[in-house]
């Protein structure tokens, strides 16, 4: 690696010669100031927060986007470089929606967090509030124009990670406006309701539809039976909530405060993802052998059925059919739970904790409502769980663990590891491959399906059987991978993809870490540690050992892939209008 010598406000460093100032800075321990900047996603340059003075050039630059070069000398707290920075963000704050004390970021937000640090007291510019209508017409994500900052970094991740460009930058000058074309609201284009858009925003233009007060109203409610089902990927972010470490595994917290909060009982969605594997595991067998549509193409990503709705349509034949592990929990908990407790399902009011924006737009689609009830009534994000149990006064961190309920309460580590992008593959593999060849296997971490490559593939040899499979998370690489399947470049039996880069431990509802730590650390990495730490430590890691999900077959269902399990476990989907906003 060739590497350049630099001086940074009279330090003397070496850093490669492909970094940016930005980085070399980082590399001294210098800080500079950023808005716009996301590394990987965002490099533009354009907010100007992290000017610096290069010597011998005629004009401060942006360390975002400026190389090094052997020789250059960088002055990152001149007098210059102070003005122009405090100006820039007091222009920026000078039309900005000021609700800062009710707005969903106050104390994470980027744009406070700025004022802060550079020592903004007052407004020296009184600039022009135009008043921008809010658009919460979408069950997922809610934009407020009135809080943007024109940072981009939504239309980036939306359109070079996601492929979609359901947002992008309109009109000129001062009516420059982040919005879907011609000012449609979300709701009206083929947004995928994933929230990646959220989880990039440095201020609050962007948020979930905040679902607490129905969760409220429901556990104040004595003649409901409400109940919470938790996914996998929630336990191993909750805590930076918190202030704990990212990756912290803090399932019996979890459980503990959501029982403080009143709900009657607490499940495991994982649970369900156990039911999912004897599901999915059994179509793609039955596909495989009688000559069915393939690839089986996972299901469990509501992000995902929208995009392939809008975009693939050709491939909604080689969707499974099972419902996603929370909808199919949903199901089973107003149809054999009720039977089993005697409980009313217009009772039973079904709350899931997901990591997921779009979930709150799968839980409102008509096909998910096979008992005559919705299956699940609301879907609540980990942040929104996360502010319940500050408004409770809960003290999170002090809390001692406990155990989720019986009857539904045991998962295996396969349910698990659907929180990691190659986690429903894997669990799918630990069980299929059993089943082909007919004894337990030993050897069942297939670790060629793990990590945060875009696109994934792996072949596995069992009974005399080679399973071809692929794993794709963000949807521009499910884009590259069915492209690549369309074309005949590419030949599979079982496709998983995930909308989400890094599946659901990257959800868009899961908690919002700042640029400064974003950019430099792989949050996705970081969860799903924690998440296959778990699955290593449980006693059961494959699906159909749960004695849970056996029960379940021998008094209800009676076997995978069962009529009545087509019934309650599976759904259908719909082609839907496909807007011009790629």
């Amino acid at each position: 690696m060739e590497m350049v010598n630099i001086t940074i406000d009279n330090k003397q460093i070496q850093v490669p010669s492909h970094y940016t100032v930005l980085e070399a800075a980082r590399e001294a321990n210098i800080e500079i100031p950023t808005l716009c900047f996301l590394k990987d996603i965002n490099e533009i340059g354009a907010c100007r927060m992290c000017v610096v003075e290069i010597k011998g050039a005629r004009s401060l630059q942006a360390a975002c986007v400026y190389p090094v070069s052997e020789g250059l000398v960088v002055n990152t707290q001149s007098p210059a470089v102070r003005e122009a920075r405090k100006v820039t963000l007091e222009l920026i704050l000078s039309n900005h929606d000021k609700k800062c004390l009710t707005c969903v970021r106050s104390e994470n937000c980027e744009l406070q967090s700025l004022a802060k640090k550079l020592n903004v007291k007052d407004m020296r510019f009184e600039g022009e509030n135009v008043i921008r209508p809010l658009d919460d017409f979408s069950p997922s994500v809610v934009r407020d124009p009135n809080k943007c900052v024109l940072c981009r970094r939504c239309v980036s991740m939306c359109k070079n990670v996601q492929g979609i460009a359901a947002v992008e930058t309109n009109e000129r000058g001062f009516k420059t406006i982040v919005s879907p074309v011609f000012n449609k609201s979300l709701n009206d284009v083929p947004c995928a309701m994933c929230g990646q858009c959220i989880n990039v925003c440095p201020v609050g233009a962007l948020r979930e539809k905040d679902d607490t007060d129905k969760v409220w109203d429901a556990l104040a409610n004595k003649d409901l039976h409400v109940i919470a089902q938790t996914a996998p990927a929630v336990r191993v972010a909750l805590g930076e909530e918190f202030g704990m470490p990212i990756g912290t595994r803090v399932t019996g917290k979890m459980v503990a405060a959501l029982k403080r909060l009143g709900f009657e009982k607490v499940f495991d969605t994982d649970t369900a993802a156990d039911l999912t594997i004897m599901e999915e595991g059994t179509e793609l067998l039955e596909r495989i052998k009688n000559g069915g549509k393939l690839p089986l193409i996972t299901s469990c990503s509501p992000g995902w059925i929208k995009f392939c709705e809008h975009f693939y349509p050709e491939f909604l034949d080689n969707l499974s059919s099972c419902k996603s592990p929370h909808e199919m929990f949903g199901a089973v908990l107003k149809s054999y739970y009720a039977e089993k407790m005697g409980i009313d399902p217009s009772k039973i009011f079904v709350v899931s904790i997901m990591p997921c924006t779009a979930k709150k737009y799968e839980a409102q689609r008509p096909e998910l409502s096979s008992s005559g009830y919705p299956d699940v009534d609301v879907v609540l994000t980990t942040r929104e769980l996360a502010r319940m149990i500050k408004e409770a006064g809960i003290d999170f961190v002090n809390t001692a663990d406990e155990q989720f309920d019986d009857p539904m309460g045991d998962a295996s580590g396969a349910g698990v590891i659907f929180g990691a992008t190659g986690g429903v593959m894997e669990a799918a593999l630990r069980t299929v491959a059993e089943i082909l060849e007919g004894k337990s296997i030993d050897n069942i971490e297939y670790t060629q399906v793990r990590g945060v490559e875009g696109i994934k593939e792996a072949e596995v040899v069992a009974g005399g059987v080679k399973l071809k499979a692929a794993v794709a998370h963000g949807l521009k690489n499910a884009r590259t991978l069915l492209d690549r399947i369309k074309a005949g470049e590419a030949e599979y039996h079982f496709v998983e993809i995930m909308a989400c880069p890094g599946g659901c431990v990257n959800g868009g509802g899961q908690p919002i870490q700042p640029s400064e730590v974003r950019s430099w650390i792989d949050l996705r990495a970081e969860r799903a540690k924690a998440i296959y730490e778990e699955d290593r430590d449980l006693p059961i890691r494959k699906s159909h050992e749960n004695p849970k999900v056996q029960m379940l077959y021998t008094e209800y269902f009676e076997k995978p892939g069962s009529h009545k399990a087509h019934e309650l476990l599976h759904t259908h989907y719909v082609k839907r209008e496909k807007y011009p906003v790629e």
